[in-house]
């Protein structure tokens, strides 16, 4: 069978999808537009088995020269709108950060899976979790731009990210495994649920870490990680996102029996066959 491998179980998967910087061609409804901006990266490898566990089913780690990847990622969410109208005044702007780890489905296709996303709009908050089960948490959050820049979360749980931003970079595999993310996997009611999002590549440069002392990552499944030095830090001026509607990429079977009641569906007969 080409173009498929041996799973763990023995079964035939499809391979996984190749990481391309450019975002590929979508061309389906809008859900939303946003801007990323005044973006942190920071990155821990670990040992895939450590985030096995706290993944949906379907989605295992997405590994990069043997290691997964842990990112703290604080940024300024600026204009964000539904559909393709304008932005929302005052709540469509505002500081978040989350943490996320790097997957890929059944299918072979990357994403990512967030642990937790921590955002200052009490309504952002409340529709994500409720429209899409986003782990999404009201937090006290500010952004301090100066010589250097301070992205401070002081409730419920503290976190004090200090980084200086340096010269632009070239983006390399490592960069672009991180970065080049074109959906995000989550489990919802029963349903699991792959959301494309497109923008424009990743503008990076290099950042100096001054100061960690963060509570998030411990709060996500790792505790001790913050207390170590990232593996990998950058920074960016920023992107324009459009995000698409969710799609159900698989649905567990109890939900595909209930469709039908339980009964397998008939297979319809070709014109011309005998009884």
């Amino acid at each position: 069978m080409a173009g498929l491998r041996t799973g763990d179980d023995g079964g035939m998967t499809p391979p996984v999808e190749p990481v391309t910087r450019d975002a590929p061609g979508y061309t389906g409804p809008t859900m939303m537009t946003q801007r990323w901006c005044d973006v942190a990266f920071l990155h821990w490898a670990v040992d895939p088995t450590e985030v096995a566990p706290l993944l949906p089913p379907g989605v295992r780690p997405d590994v990069h020269d043997g290691v997964t990847w842990v990112g703290l990622v604080p940024f300024r969410m600026v204009g964000a709108g539904v559909l393709r109208g304008p932005s929302i005044p005052w709540l469509g702007t505002f500081p978040e950060t989350n943490v996320r780890l790097y997957t890929v489905d059944d299918r072979g296709v990357r994403g990512i899976v967030f642990r937790s996303l921590d955002a200052t709009r009490l309504a952002v908050v409340a529709g994500a979790r409720a429209a899409f089960g986003l782990p999404y948490r009201w937090a006290t959050m500010r952004i301090d731009d100066g010589p250097d820049r301070v992205y401070e979360t002081s409730r419920p749980h503290p976190s004090r990210v200090r980084l200086r931003v340096g010269e632009p970079m070239a983006s390399g595999p490592l960069e672009e495994f991180l970065t080049a993310r074109w959906g995000l996997h989550e489990r919802h009611l029963g349903v699991d649920w792959y959301v494309p999002n497109v923008h424009e590549p990743w503008p990076l440069h290099r950042a100096e870490l001054l100061e960690l002392d963060d509570t998030l990552l411990d709060r996500a499944g790792f505790p001790g990680l913050a207390g170590r030095p990232p593996d990998h830090v950058a920074a960016s001026p920023g992107v324009s996102v459009r995000f698409g509607l969710p799609r159900p990429w698989r649905r567990p079977a109890i939900l595909t029996a209930a469709r039908t009641g339980g009964r397998r569906t008939p297979r319809r007969r070709r014109p011309g066959r005998a009884r």
